[in-house]
């Protein structure tokens, strides 16, 4: 790490080397899927057409799934939000990030990377998806950010994933093998040569978009023409597909660790936003899916597996954000943000965390056509809060699918919780 990094993350945040696990070192593989909500997880089904996912599932059950884990509804502000362990408008990354709409996440800030860096003998890599520099020729962004080693596309996605273009090491390099094929290899060959405990930041593009054919071993949906106009009849076959190859893959880099370093990883594992409209289900309605505050857009699978985790389910709310203390934490430093929240506990301990309430937000103008807004929940209700519109507010116990608005329906009772989640608000 660069001095100006150094010095950057210790007036930032102050954090310290003590941790139960300090004594261990586990590695830890955190792995994002890119547009996959919890109605597409075999772990969190809510439609009963779901892709066959058998290494996420045998992570299901063999670690903890948690129920009502909350990211960003689009993809540039979640993946801040774990690195830096911090809600979007405190870093300004609030939407999808632009090429020259300085939306970037900027270097005064301190991430997961820095601290690792500097607290613990860990090496870091992120593989995969960037999508958090405002400049389309700041190659280096990853590495000013504190990571030591990058591969992967640099923006939100690839053009083709047979065809696409990664930055390693700040160099452009064409790449002409399937995308998830290809970051598979990456991470496998990273893993290989480590000779101390590390942290990979793997993050797949599948299944976001282009829909595609992946290769045919890799997925169960037969011989698919790969046509673009199949393609829009029937996207969730696509869709599937992807995540299906996705699946494979991660199996494959989880195979490729030898058992005694395998057993002694932690593997984390969360979608980035909700799944997109045209082909999500369940509770994801029509309007309420990726982009969007409502459930469909924010609601997404998290699990963790690895030495000592807990097997079992946790109704415990969570935070994408909370994934920068507990990674942290697991690596044997104990470190906190005012919006992150150490989950180690629920995962080695059943002790929980004390977290009352769930924040998101997000900026208008992204290609999605997605609102400005925020939203926060507790154990039971949720304020939707878009700008320059009344408030919605839900029971979500009683009303999953947030179709009635209390606020109408039931004013006398809806507001005196409205405003209690409306004090809550972190800004």
């Amino acid at each position: 790490m660069s001095l100006n990094r150094l010095l950057s993350a210790t007036c930032i945040a102050s954090f310290s080397a003590v941790s139960a696990f300090a004594d261990v070192s586990p590695n830890i593989l955190l792995v994002i899927a890119d547009d996959m909500g919890v109605d597409a997880s075999p772990c969190h089904a809510e439609g009963n057409r779901l892709a066959k996912m058998p290494t996420l599932e045998s992570l299901c059950q063999s670690g903890m799934v948690f129920e009502d884990a909350y990211a960003a509804p689009l993809c540039s502000p979640t993946r801040a939000m774990i690195m830096t362990g911090k809600y979007g408008f405190r870093t300004g990354v609030t939407g999808a990030v632009s090429p020259n709409d300085q939306n970037g996440l900027f270097q005064n800030q301190a991430t997961i990377f820095d601290v690792l860096g500097r607290d613990t003998d860990y090496r870091s890599a992120v593989i995969g998806k960037w999508h958090l520099s405002s400049e389309r020729n700041d190659l280096d962004h990853p590495e000013s950010l504190g990571v030591d080693y990058f591969y992967g596309p640099l923006s939100g996605g690839v053009p083709d994933y047979f065809s696409w273009t990664a930055v390693e090491q700040g160099k452009r390099v064409k790449v002409s093998d399937y995308a998830t094929s290809d970051l598979s290899d990456k991470a496998i060959d990273w893993i290989a040569d480590q000779s101390s405990p590390w942290f990979l930041w793997l993050a797949y593009n599948a299944p976001h978009t282009p829909f595609h054919a992946p290769p045919e071993t890799l997925h169960s949906f037969g011989d698919l023409s790969g046509e673009k106009r199949d393609i829009r009849q029937n996207p969730e076959r696509y869709y599937f597909a992807a995540l299906e190859a996705m699946d494979a893959e991660l199996g494959r880099v989880l195979d490729s660790i030898e058992i005694e370093e395998r057993e002694n990883t932690v593997v984390v594992f969360i979608g980035d936003n909700g799944t997109p409209g045209q082909l999500s289900r369940g509770s994801s309605l029509q309007g309420r899916t990726k982009g969007s505050l409502y459930e469909g857009g924010t609601n997404v699978p998290l699990v963790v597996a690895g030495p000592d985790v807990l097997r079992g389910r946790s109704s415990e709310l969570v935070a994408a954000t909370d994934l920068f203390s507990t990674a942290l934490s697991i690596a044997g430093v104990s470190a906190s943000t005012s919006d992150s929240y150490d989950i180690s506990g629920t995962l080695f301990d059943e002790e929980k965390t004390g977290r009352e309430f769930v924040f998101t937000e997000i900026s208008g103008g992204s290609k999605g056509g997605s609102k400005s807004g925020w939203a926060i929940r507790d154990a039971r209700y949720k304020l939707i809060q878009h700008d320059g519109v009344a408030a919605e507010f839900f029971d979500l116990q009683a009303d999953p699918n947030e179709q009635i608005n209390l606020l109408k329906t039931t004013p006398s009772f809806a507001l005196p919780i409205a405003k209690r989640l409306t004090n809550a608000k972190p800004i």
